[in-house]
């Protein structure tokens, strides 16, 4: 990537695209708003009968991942990663929309695992003992339970479906997933299967996330599937918002570095070029705008041919022909 290293810093372009993203982050905002406001409502009181108890009498344990833990791995290391390739590219379109996207990605998931969770209600594994802490059942007489334990460790065992760290876990791991298969070019037809681990890394981890859900009886398995499903289609929807598929061509960067490239090009062959000679045209100060195009190999980030000539991206972001 060092032959595709890009002048678009935090410094000369970070403040001009956040002002363009502006209302992104607002909207972000709100995500976040209503997935808090989501979590703290109590959801549907879903029907408990003593026949029903037989599959929710597993025992209360620890988690094995805290939930608290999710966020680091989740959130915080794709954004290592993607300060990691900044450092090396300095391009800030980069690290801006895939900060973004990821964003966007958890936070979306957030609010509709959260959704669901309330609209569903379904009891978790253990939640015998938290409708019964001492053992003693009790039901009324239409036979649903009467539960007697804490009333926030009863709320959160109608929780089970869909499993929140399964969805978070996928939507942010698995936009890393697609992140790292677009910069080292994973589907590049070269072969290398090597990169396909790297790839199936995060995805790994957030599939023994997944498991652990249920091995701490907290989840059916049904539960982790469903998150798992939910926060995968969204890491893909918002991934491809911001970047190409990392089949394609350009799926090493994202769309508006691709964008900013062409636009410096056309304004650099416009102001950088002398007035045509072309004995059919007279005007003075009259340019003939040439094609300008992405590069798709691996050396070349960008040519701009004019009559012949060719620009390379240190010429343009110099000024100099």
């Amino acid at each position: 990537m060092d032959s595709q290293r890009s002048t678009h810093t935090i410094t000369s372009h970070g403040l001009a695209l956040a002002r363009t993203h502006i209302h992104d982050w607002l909207i972000l905002s709100l995500l976040l708003t209503i997935m808090i406001i989501l979590s703290i409502v109590h959801p549907f009181n879903r029907y408990v009968g003593k026949d029903m108890m037989t599959d929710l009498k597993y025992p209360m344990k620890d988690s094995t991942i805290p939930f608290w833990t999710v966020p680091l791995y989740a959130v915080f290391l794709p954004m290592a990663v993607f300060l990691g390739f900044y450092r090396l590219r300095r391009d800030v379109y980069d690290l801006h929309h895939a900060v973004l996207g990821l964003l966007f990605s958890v936070f979306i998931t957030g609010v509709i695992t959260e959704a669901i969770k309330d609209a569903v209600g379904r009891p978790r594994p253990d939640f015998f003992w938290r409708c019964f802490p001492d053992g003693k059942d009790l039901y009324d007489q239409w036979g649903d339970a009467i539960c007697h334990g804490d009333i926030d460790v009863i709320r959160q065992g109608h929780k089970s479906f869909p499993s929140g760290h399964s969805s978070w876990s996928f939507s942010g791991l698995g936009f890393l997933s697609l992140y790292l298969s677009g910069k080292i070019k994973a589907f590049d037809r070269e072969g290398h299967a090597a990169k396909l681990c790297i790839v199936f890394f995060p995805l790994l981890v957030a599939c023994l996330v997944a498991i652990s859900r249920v091995d701490n009886y907290r989840h059916h398995w049904q539960d982790v599937i469903g998150g798992g499903l939910i926060g995968i289609t969204m890491a893909v929807f918002c991934y491809l918002q911001f970047f190409a598929p990392p089949y394609h061509s350009e799926g090493w960067g994202p769309y508006a570095f691709f964008q900013a490239l062409e636009s410096s090009c056309a304004t650099t062959q416009v102001s950088g070029l002398p007035p045509s000679h072309n004995p059919s045209r007279d005007t003075v100060g009259q340019v003939e705008i040439g094609q300008c195009g992405v590069g798709r190999g691996n050396n070349s980030v960008m040519v701009c041919s004019f009559e012949g000539s060719d620009m390379s991206l240190d010429d343009l972001e110099s000024g100099k022909r």
